[in-house]
């Protein structure tokens, strides 16, 4: 309709704000939406199988642990940059919401340039598939699918990985040999949000929080 209002595309619309904030935990505090802005730590992912080497990934590693940093989040995700072969998950198991696995190559600023041959297997038993993954990619695994193994088996250049769960807390369904299953979770080798002597035990008291104040 000619009376009909659009929005120009090609002018910038700056909000009409007079706070900024820099983020310091002081400032943060003082704003009403500062618990959903959060900066990623330096990390060192410490879950590796014995005797094998922790230089398959770029140090440090960001992640972002969920609910844990940001009160009431339904998401968690991992950020790494694989540049040697690597089995990274050995061992089939489930989770309660969805998950989503990306694969992107690491030569920055191309993330197209890829270059190796990771296998990742959906389903289990029977129906079970393994697919090859030797280009930028992305996966939905739906929730309560059985997935795995994950193996980097060739890494020529390097691979950034995101493996992002749509759960407050990274965690699994897995069964055991006598039929049983257990759930297991792992929220970083962080310490406990409110006892910096004691190391994050995944008791789950953080994803209780809300964002607002």
């Amino acid at each position: 309709m000619e009376n009909e209002k659009k929005f120009d595309l090609t002018k910038v619309q700056e909000a009409d704000v007079e706070k900024k904030y820099i983020l310091t935990e002081e400032a943060k505090a003082a704003s009403k939406f500062g618990k959903l802005v959060f900066a990623f730590p330096q990390e060192d992912n410490e879950i590796v199988a014995e005797g094998d080497p922790a230089d398959y990934v770029v140090h440090p590693q960001a992640y972002f642990r969920g609910a844990r940093q940001i009160p009431g989040s339904e998401f968690n995700s991992s950020f790494q940059i694989f540049v040697k072969p690597f089995f990274l998950d050995r061992v089939q198991h489930r989770h309660p919401k969805d998950e989503y696995l990306i694969f992107l190559g690491a030569s920055f600023p191309n993330v197209f340039d890829f270059d190796a041959h990771i296998e990742f297997t959906l389903g289990k038993g029977e129906e079970a598939e393994t697919f090859v993954i030797d280009k930028p990619t992305i996966i939905r695994v739906p929730a309560m699918t059985y997935h795995c193994p994950l193996n980097f088996k060739e890494v020529n250049k390097p691979v950034m990985f995101m493996a992002a769960c749509m759960m407050p807390m990274f965690g699994g369904i897995y069964d055991l040999p006598n039929g049983e299953t257990m759930e297991m979770y792992y929220n970083g080798p962080l310490p406990c949000k409110y006892n910096e002597n004691k190391k994050c035990d995944s008791c789950g008291k953080c994803l209780t929080e809300k964002w607002e104040k």
